[in-house]
């Protein structure tokens, strides 16, 4: 699919280059909607996981909020480096970088509490 979609690109950016943007993120968004069906299986396998760690929810889910924000990222990135808009990728990227540390704030907590209740 990614390559019929890469030339799809191709083509509309020698017939029409203005729509090749457009073209560009409508593809993407197929793709994405292509591998997220077979995600089903994991997204259960993660609710199990989540249902045996009851006194560690929050922080297993402040984990998967990571990884879903930083793949969210890179696909944001991704999208804006294709375009020809790099300066724009970059910001994306320094926001996602942000977010990711204020998600990490309660894992970090945790970890403290931890360390602090094995000092004597």
């Amino acid at each position: 699919i990614g390559v019929l979609i890469s030339f799809i690109i191709i083509i509309v950016k020698s017939v029409k280059p203005e729509i090749a943007v457009a073209t560009t993120v409508a593809g993407s968004i197929i793709m994405l909607l292509y591998i997220l069906q077979y995600f089903t299986g994991v997204i259960e396998l993660l609710n199990n996981i989540t249902s045996k760690t009851v006194p560690y929810t929050t922080l297993f889910r402040s984990v998967l909020k990571i990884v879903g924000v930083g793949y969210l990222i890179e696909f944001g990135a991704n999208i804006c480096n294709d375009s020809g808009n790099s300066s724009i990728a970059e910001k994306i990227i320094l926001g996602g970088k942000l977010l990711i540390l204020l998600l990490s704030i309660p894992i970090l907590t945790s970890l403290l509490d931890i360390i602090i209740g094995l000092i004597p």
